[in-house]
């Protein structure tokens, strides 16, 4: 009955914005993607292993929602474990410090040569750190075991930072350090470096939404500062801020509104901090029905989010047409996480907003959230995504195009309109979007604006791409 009724509102809301999604603008398609799209559509035809090797080359932009503990997989946490000489508790199927006495067993042991024994407690630690084999139970949720991987694998030191970026590719001294060492792990700058060296990574800053008031103010000020100093700064690093741990907690509920104003007063003090917030996390079930009415709607109005992150509750947030419609207006994007809300939430296909998102025009991106601890990465979301929600290709690219276009790098975008990817800003108009000699005003436009030079080579990539279609 839940999922008819869910069903009956979205079909009531697109509706209301039927005449609005008559209006889009029409695109004229190069006849290089037209071919990508009849391939595309023919690969997946063949099922979704065949359109993951298609995808798996797509330009897929940016990832904008990803938290580095949970998007490195266990097996790597295990390794370094073994490094750093901790120990394991096979009981609570955690790691330990040493010394590893009594039931304590050396991480050293999961690696090499194992036993039979080591081998089935290397299993269980995967599961303990992931979703993988995961089954719900009455006591334990989906929800329940994915926040609590992230106590499991606590005590690695923090020299592994600079692998952990390498492999899904703080204070700002830590950002510098990780990106030395995931440079000298992929050999960048040298005759040897891997094509992971292509990959630009850029750093939110977060606050643990959990804590008493004064604490989260005084991380939340930290942070605005910090970021600040590197806007002026002109450095690499830390772009925007955010709030984590569970929405659902006590403290995360009880002091929503409070940790809103917190950020409405530091905005009004750093307004050139970007801000993008996980709101909406939440499902029915998961808190009291009074608990779904307002998180996006603060977080946009009183946080000053400029993306939200998840936003999977927002159909039972009061008058959520004009919820919807402020979205769309303001221009403030949705990071969708699909294997991550059916995960923690169990909120998947037609239960999930992200095609009401869509029709009305609120701007959307793929992201992975923790593909660690779900075992994903990002071209298993477009996958998902193209099936489920019956995308086409040049739906694809759209989403592509918005996750850059809401990164939170400096300078201008490439496009003259926001979310519109038709026509150029005026120093590139009618360029080729993303070819190798754009004239001296386009190339003086992209070397100023950061924002702009990386939508110019996303169009690049697309080009590469589609070019053998």
């Amino acid at each position: 009955m839940r999922r008819l009724r869910l069903s009956v509102r979205l079909l009531a809301c697109l509706a209301l914005v039927a005449s609005a999604c008559s209006k889009a603008p029409q695109q004229l398609i190069p006849e290089s993607e037209n071919r990508a799209s009849r391939i595309f559509l023919a690969t997946e035809a063949k099922g979704p292993l065949a359109l993951h090797a298609f995808l798996e080359q797509f330009p897929k932009g940016a990832d904008l929602h990803v938290h580095l503990s949970g998007a490195v997989y266990a097996e790597s946490f295990i390794r370094d474990a073994g490094e750093d000489g901790l120990c394991v508790d096979p009981a609570a199927l955690k790691f330990a410090k040493p010394p590893c006495k009594g039931k304590l067993i050396p991480a050293t042991q999961l690696s090499g040569n194992m036993t039979s024994a080591s081998q089935v407690l290397y299993d269980r630690l995967i599961d303990a750190f992931s979703m993988r084999s995961f089954v719900p139970t009455t006591a334990f949720s989906g929800h329940d075991q994915f926040f609590s991987t992230f106590d499991r694998f606590e005590g690695l030191s923090s020299k592994h930072i600079g692998e952990w970026v390498d492999e899904v590719a703080p204070d700002r001294d830590e950002v510098r350090t990780a990106e030395a060492q995931r440079n000298q792990l992929e050999h960048c700058g040298t005759a040897q470096a891997v094509p992971a060296c292509h990959v630009e990574i850029r750093y939110i800053y977060q606050i643990l939404r959990g804590f008493p008031p004064e604490q989260v103010f005084a991380q939340t000020l930290l942070g605005f500062e910090t970021i600040q100093q590197t806007i002026d700064a002109h450095e690499p690093g830390f772009v925007g801020i955010n709030f984590v741990m569970p929405e659902d907690g006590y403290v995360s509920m009880h002091d929503y509104t409070l940790q809103m104003k917190m950020l409405d007063y530091l905005h009004s003090v750093y307004p050139r901090v970007p801000i993008t917030l996980h709101a909406g996390e939440l499902a029915p079930g998961l808190v009291p029905p009074e608990g779904l009415r307002f998180h996006i709607r603060q977080a946009v109005e009183l946080g000053h989010a400029q993306r939200i992150g998840h936003g999977v509750d927002v159909m039972y947030e009061d008058d959520f047409k004009g919820l919807l419609k402020e979205l769309a207006q303001k221009h403030v994007m949705v990071e969708i996480n699909l294997s991550s809300n059916e995960g923690i939430l169990g909120i998947e296909g037609d239960d999930h907003p992200f095609p009401l998102y869509r029709s009305v025009h609120v701007p959307v991106a793929l992201s992975t959230d923790d593909e660690g601890v779900s075992r994903i990465e990002i071209t298993h979301e477009y996958v998902r995504a193209a099936i489920d929600y019956h995308l086409t290709y040049h739906d694809l690219k759209q989403i592509a195009r918005t996750g850059m276009e809401h990164n939170f790098l400096p300078g201008d975008s490439l496009w003259a309109a926001q979310d519109l990817f038709t026509n150029a800003a005026a120093p590139c108009k009618g360029q080729t979007m993303g070819a190798d000699n754009p004239s001296s005003a386009c190339k003086s436009f992209l070397d100023n604006n950061q924002k702009a030079a990386a939508q110019w080579e996303l169009e690049r990539r697309f080009r590469v791409f589609e070019a053998p279609f």
